[in-house]
């Protein structure tokens, strides 16, 4: 099916009810594997952080990490889900080779978390309640590097490569309910949703979950069912999209796909699909086995995991302020409108701008660089506004400059460029660069002669009365001084010698 088969969105929606179901896999921030004491740094070389126990060898046997229990339980409790008082283990069987044990310690029917929700504000303010079935504990898998191929799957390769390093490393899996009701907004839901729960999982602190990473991705399940029917439709599963603008196309791509079969006549196949970034596609994986085909049973290396109520009590007590609730409260404290919230948030400039304000930067000025000058740099840059290399007290030392009257916003973004590119502290960039503004009256005032001498016509309108025309004059200022010279006292001078009252 390609994308000149779809029906239109429009077509799709008016016949058939989209159904969801999110499954979303979070690779937690802990030091050692979820069963050995394996570490999980990032970019170490192939193969060379494995054990008997995440290789699967005969004899090893696996002990639970007590910290991947904690972060479960704080994960359920952030979800409004009921803490199991008792849950266990259990082998989900099957081949691959990125699976050296041919099976992964995951938990079947009896999640640690389960029966939760997340409320999710949609742009309009509109919130959408998503339910959440469970979230357990499991093991992620190795990592396959197919060589050869023109697409970098396994399709076509000539060879592929395994890299073991990850294999084992903790994962909490987040199950929602059937999402209904939805409708035409369903992409939307989705999306909000997601990235709700990323929040929710960096204010927690289990994972810093970056979706560009691995460390979030996501399991887009969807199916259609003709309008007024309860019964749902074959489902499809787009798996492993690992950014919110790819959960969104994903799904809005499986509902026109879903559409254009099942107008024409045919049947949806149960089965994993792979989502394509540079068309918003998806193509066939494999056809998706029941639960019953990975011949679930109990771990038996494994004793059950029983959370003391007391110690789940001490954990609900001990969890930060949500991301929704904080947003709302920072939003009142700014006095920023719903959708400018949105807008800081869809960048990810909700911690730096906390943190710029906590160093001494007015709020304004905070969201104003930003949302400004850093935004757009890390847009150019294809980087996070957390990965440039500005600190909040930095920028916060940009705005008080500004405050001061040393720096115009001009210099200011000088500056900034001038820090990005490793030329050191504010402070320092301004000294290096010589960009403090010229406001002493001496060294003004022959800029000043010099804008006068040069724009006879404008002094004459000036005398004359249209006082707005000083503006040219400070224009000529400000560039005979680079940008450095204090506009405001530039045109008091202009006034002054010219003997008009501004």
């Amino acid at each position: 099916m390609t994308v000149i088969d779809l029906v239109s969105y429009e077509d799709a929606l008016a016949t058939y009810d989209p159904v969801m179901g999110l499954e979303v896999h979070v690779e937690l921030g802990t030091k050692t594997k979820m069963f050995c004491g394996c570490s999980t740094e990032l970019g170490a070389p192939a193969n060379s952080q494995t054990c008997p126990t995440c290789l699967g060898l005969p004899g090893a046997l696996p002990v639970v990490n007590a910290v991947g229990v904690e972060s479960a339980v704080r994960i359920g409790l952030a979800l409004n889900c009921e803490i199991a008082e008792w849950c266990r283990f259990a082998r989900k069987n099957y081949f691959y080779p990125d699976m050296p044990k041919n099976f992964q310690t995951s938990q079947y029917d009896e999640p640690i978390a389960y029966n939760g929700h997340l409320d999710v504000q949609l742009a309009d303010g509109e919130v959408f309640r998503v339910e959440i079935e469970r979230a357990h504990m499991e093991e992620d898998t190795g990592k396959s590097t197919h060589i050869g191929g023109a697409t970098g799957r396994i399709h076509g390769a000539s060879h592929s490569l395994l890299d073991y390093n990850r294999a084992g490393i903790p994962l909490i899996e987040i199950v929602t309910k059937p999402i209904e009701g939805a409708g035409e907004r369903a992409p939307e839901v989705a999306r909000a949703y997601v990235a709700e729960l990323r929040e929710l999982i960096k204010a927690l602190g289990v994972s810093d979950a970056r979706m560009e990473m691995g460390q979030m991705r996501c399991d887009v399940n969807l199916s259609l069912r003709p309008k007024g029917r309860e019964k749902f439709g074959t489902r499809s599963e787009t798996k492993n999209v690992n950014s919110l603008r790819s959960v969104e196309r994903a799904a809005r791509f499986e509902i026109q796909r879903h559409a254009a079969v099942l107008s024409s006549g045919g049947t949806i196949l149960q089965e994993t699909r792979h989502f394509h970034e540079e068309d918003g596609s998806t193509t066939s994986g494999r056809i998706k086995e029941e639960a019953e085909d990975y011949r679930y049973f109990p771990e038996p290396d494994l004793v059950p995991v029983a959370p003391p109520r007391e110690w789940v009590e001490e954990i609900r007590g001990s969890l930060p302020e949500l991301p929704r609730l904080r947003r709302n409260r920072l939003r009142e404290e700014w006095d920023v409108s719903e959708h400018d919230m949105q807008s800081i948030l869809n960048a990810g400039a909700i911690d730096p701008i906390v943190a710029t304000i906590d160093a001494g930067a007015p709020a304004d000025q905070a969201r104003k660089w930003w949302m400004g000058e850093l935004a757009r740099n890390a847009n150019e840059t294809g980087r996070a506004l957390d990965e440039l290399p500005i600190t909040p007290a930095q920028v916060a030392r940009v705005a008080e400059l500004v405050a001061a009257g040393d720096l115009n916003d001009k210099l200011a973004r000088q500056v900034i460029d001038g820090v990005l590119a490793g030329e050191g502290d504010p402070d320092t960039v301004v000294d290096k660069r010589g960009l403090k503004v010229v406001s002493d009256d001496g060294a003004l005032g022959a800029a000043v002669d010099e804008a006068i001498a040069g724009n006879a016509g404008v002094v004459e309108k000036i005398k004359g009365g249209k006082v707005a025309a000083v503006g040219a004059l400070v224009g000529a200022v400000m560039k005979a001084t680079r940008g450095q010279a204090d506009a405001a006292r530039a045109r008091e001078l202009i006034l002054e010698k010219l003997g008009v009252e501004g």
